[in-house]
């Protein structure tokens, strides 16, 4: 794209003026990235117009993502990227006297997701728009993200995240799109003119849905997507009549009530009232979207609905949005009238569903009685499917009671969403091949032998736009200079990398770029925490969610292992090492918020003790998010994936490191699996359990792990120190329970359930290997260019070129231009 600097300076200036009355000179850096953005925007609308305009015209198979989660991040680098007018825009700026740099981080990231399954479904949006694919996301507004993350005095404390407290430039409000969704009431049986029953609800709890459209850019192309997140008003609002009767509080009460679903993501949802708001947000966003979906459609091809199909593919990321089922269900019945077998046979055609998760108490259930009364006719389709499909069941299998109540979606007083999205879709899909063998010979073995067809494996990916042309812009530039730009849309152009690996110069540069990224790491530590690190140790990372699948805390006994031997032996020959740790714990989560304080309890204690020589350090950074993600893969020489095999459905941060030049050090859980495969056994350390090992010990219950508390050297000392004082824990017995919860079991569960302490071992000889490895900084960068050269597969491009193909059935789309 060609941009007249003298006219970009003029629409930034204008838009300052426009929406601040400030000139360059005067403006807060907020307030010229507000500026910068909406000039940008400029440039996006008419590219965003035409994709609306080509996919009518030529009448193309749309895809519609439909995702609880979001997590977007910052949006004016990575479109300014996309758009390829970084380096104009940067150059404008200097001519202003302004640092592009210092603005980008004056912007709060969009954190409207958890982590993976979010990033993942942002991911996937931008490389749709890069390969042209018409594909759109529907999501939730939340006025609060994730939540905003400190640490005081060790603990996570938890602050609202006001991602649009200065505005936000990027999104457009469309008003003209707004629908009702209605939770509650009673169900009414009418009769058509024809005698046909359809069913009405009367005395409903109204709430609006009032979009906010974000634009999906295509890299180096003409298509921009949307990305449409819904916020929630009351179509009633504010009652001026009690607020003149001097009733304040119940004058805006409904107001609240229904803004409240746009509130927060995942409130907490111990108690029954955070569960009705947490359901009441999964049918909030997938109501108003599947009416937008049924809107578009009949603004093409009217009311026959035989094309629906042919035209409309949804995907479900995950159960939360499964109750799109029932709601397409409901809208093809009781408003278009359409009969039931031609309904459900178009929504069977019509939803994919994505499963990521291998523990089954991570698929979603919900209580019959909570559920009913707050969605009465959609519980009512859901009776009907599910009657028609024990009918199914008891076809296929006579007799065998035991299957059809296993299978039933219905089932102990609650509806099984995993299930109610596998009888309603035609594909079913994990998300790594270690994960779909898993469901397909275990957790969903029944499923896999009535449904073989519907099963596949899409394995995730990361786009390599934000994670490394945008991340790691040094790494970037000199991969363009060995092998030109063609890696930027074609991730398995890496390969060509590895022609450099016995190149001295090139390892050389490779190595001084990782440095340098560790360097800024190790400034951004300093300025944020006080702790001085040294950027010639290894740094050691993992940041992700904090749960204890993910055996965060087996990574702390390691440290709390390593400091007890440089205590014993302070000249101990130790390559010096930086742990540095980024998550946040759910807030009902107290035993993973108790890892969060040990981390930093541990901390305080080794990064005070002089006695060590500086030879460990521990550094737990607050806020984890994907503006900070950007910092810290370029700067890792360490990939800390060490979940229990059999428990990690994917992970992408895995891959984020890999591209980075980062070594895994993980177990064969997940991607791992595939991430060893491509670079081979000699460029990762791999440890402990397998997942067929994992499952055996949990099928027989043999594993005690006492055996291992009292006979691995070393791990009775580290256990004790849980408890006996050593870390302080502020007298919660935090410590003390995380100790129980290994050795004893805690609340009735089995002990050390993600086997630990059966890894500790292995997990230790593997981090010896790895520090030893770290002396020969030469082939050290060797491997780390070898994992570069072989992350082509991991680009989120090749996953959603999948999809498309053996999923969606959708096809690229060259946009056209358009003048009214």
């Amino acid at each position: 794209m060609t941009i007249n600097k003298n006219e970009l300076k003029k629409s930034i200036t204008r838009e300052l003026r426009a929406n601040f009355g400030k000139t360059i000179e005067e403006a807060h850096e907020y307030e010229l990235y507000y500026a910068v953005s909406r000039a940008a925007l400029e440039y996006v609308v008419e590219k965003w117009y035409n994709t609306k305009k080509t996919y009518a015209k030529k009448q193309a198979k749309q895809t519609y993502y439909l995702s609880a989660e979001f997590l977007m991040g910052r949006f004016m680098g990575n479109n300014l990227i996309n758009l390829r007018i970084n380096d104009v825009i940067r150059e404008t700026l200097d001519e202003f006297g302004v640092d592009i740099n210092k603005l980008e981080d004056s912007e709060m990231d969009a954190g409207l997701g958890n982590g993976g399954l979010g990033r993942l479904a942002a991911c996937f949006l931008d490389s749709l728009a890069t390969l042209k694919l018409p594909g759109h996301g529907y999501g939730l507004r939340y006025k609060y993200g994730m939540f905003e993350q400190k640490i005081e005095n060790g603990f996570q404390v938890e602050y609202p995240d006001d991602w649009t407290k200065y505005g936000d430039p990027w999104s457009i409000k469309r008003v003209d799109r707004m629908f009702e969704v209605k939770f509650g009431g009673q169900i009414e049986v009418h009769k058509d003119e024809y005698g046909k029953e359809y069913y009405k609800m009367i005395n409903t709890e109204t709430v609006l849905a009032v979009p906010y459209d974000v634009p999906v850019i295509g890299y180096g192309n003409d298509t921009v997507n949307t990305l449409r997140l819904w916020e929630a008003r009351s179509p009633e609002g504010f009652d001026l009549k009690l607020f003149n009767d001097q009733t304040y509080l119940q004058a805006s009460a409904k107001a609240v009530e229904a803004e409240d679903i746009s509130r927060v993501l995942y409130p907490n949802d111990t108690k029954k009232d955070g569960k009705q708001l947490r359901l009441k947000q999964q049918y909030f966003f997938t109501s108003a979207s599947l009416q937008d979906i049924v809107r578009r459609y009949k603004s093409i091809y009217g009311n026959d609905f035989s094309r629906f199909a042919d035209k409309i593919a949804i995907q479900l990321n995950d159960t939360h949005p499964v109750v799109a089922i029932p709601e397409l269900m409901r809208i093809f019945l009781d408003i278009e009238k359409l009969g039931w077998d031609e309904s459900w046979n178009i929504c069977k055609k019509v939803f994919a569903y994505t499963n990521h998760t291998i523990l089954s108490e991570a698929l979603e259930k919900w209580d019959i009685p909570l559920f009913q009364p707050l969605l009465p006719r959609i519980y009512q389709i859901i009776e009907e499917i599910n009657r028609r499909f024990i009918t199914e069941l008891q076809q296929k299998y006579p007799g065998d009671w035991h299957r059809i109540n296993k299978m039933s979606i219905i089932g102990n007083g609650q509806i099984r969403m995993a299930w109610l999205a596998i009888v309603g879709s035609h594909k079913v899909n994990g998300v790594a091949e270690l994960h779909t063998e898993i469901l397909k010979n275990s957790e969903l073995k029944e499923w896999n032998e009535l449904y073989p067809e519907k099963f596949l494996n899409k394995t995730n990916g990361i786009t390599q736009r934000r994670w490394l042309l945008k991340a790691n812009p040094e790494l970037a530039s000199l991969i363009t200079e060995l092998i030109g730009d063609k890696w930027i849309t074609d991730l398995y152009e890496l390969k060509k990398l590895e022609k450099y690996l016995d190149d001295d110069n090139i390892l050389n540069r490779v190595s001084e770029i990782k440095f340098n990224n560790k360097q800024r790491l190790a400034n951004y530590i300093k300025e944020t925490t006080g702790i001085v690190v040294d950027p010639h140790s290894i740094f050691d990372i993992q940041v992700k969610r904090l749960h204890e699948y993910k055996r965060q805390l087996l990574n702390v006994l390691h440290i709390m292992d390593l400091y007890n031997k440089l205590k014993d032996n302070p000249y101990l020959d130790v390559e010096p090492r930086t742990f540095i740790f980024g998550a946040k714990a759910a807030a009902g989560y107290r035993r993973a918020k108790g890892i969060i304080k040990l981390i930093n309890s541990i901390a305080e204690v080794i990064n005070n003790d002089s006695s060590i020589n500086g030879k460990i350090k521990v550094v737990f950074l607050e806020n984890y998010r994907v503006s900070l993600a950007e910092k810290i893969f370029p700067a890792a020489d360490v990939s800390e994936q060490i979940s229990t095999a059999s428990k990690e459905a994917s992970g992408t941060g895995n891959m984020k490191f890999m591209l980075n030049g980062a070594l895994t050090l993980g177990t064969m859980d997940g991607a791992n699996v595939e991430i060893v495969e491509e670079v081979g056994d000699d460029n990762a350390f791999i440890f402990g359990l397998s997942a067929q090992e994992v499952e055996a010990y949990e099928a027989n219950n043999e594993y005690n792990p006492y055996e291992e508390y009292v006979n691995v050297e070393g791990l009775k000392k580290v256990i004790d120190q849980l408890a006996d004082g050593t870390y302080d824990d502020n007298h919660t017995g935090i410590f003390k329970e995380l100790q129980n919860s290994l050795l004893y079991g805690v609340d009735g569960s089995r002990p050390d359930v993600y086997f630990l302490l059966k890894d500790f071992a292995s997990y230790r000889e593997a981090q010896d290997k790895l520090q030893n490895a770290f002396k020969d900084k030469r082939e050290w960068t060797r491997k780390a260019l070898k994992n570069i050269a072989n992350a082509g597969k991991f680009s989120s491009d090749r996953t959603i070129a999948e999809y498309a193909k053996e999923i969606w059935n959708i096809e690229p789309i060259e946009v056209n231009d358009y003048i009214d």
